[in-house]
């Protein structure tokens, strides 16, 4: 029983036919697949997930180092296409938008 190809994978007398093999095949290539895919998602995925928070980071505080050297968030100008106001939101004062920052975002009400 040299020729079978299944020596050493239990598979003897009546056990070994063309489903059985079959079957032990596919277990054999998902078990070596998934352990691809292991492989890849320790050693690839974890550290480019990594660089990409430094990067991100790094983005960030340059973007308020940036922001710092600005106008102060009440001099800086209005322009007609921002906080345009068809009617009021039902939350709030009705003025702000449900994403509004303080921080970052100004609208100048019409005296």
């Amino acid at each position: 029983r040299f020729d079978s190809g299944t020596a050493g994978k239990g598979l003897e007398g009546p056990a070994d036919n063309a489903f059985n093999r079959e079957r032990q095949a596919v277990k054999d290539h998902a078990a070596s697949t998934s352990d691809t895919w292991r492989k890849m998602s320790i050693y690839i995925v974890i550290p480019c997930l990594v660089m990409a928070g430094v990067n991100a980071y790094r983005l960030w505080t340059e973007h308020w180092e940036h922001v710092a050297h600005g106008p102060t968030l009440e001099d800086r100008p209005e322009y007609p296409y921002q906080n345009i106001r068809t009617k009021n939101y039902f939350w709030g004062d009705g003025d702000k938008t449900l994403f509004w920052n303080p921080k970052v975002n100004i609208h100048h009400k019409d005296e």
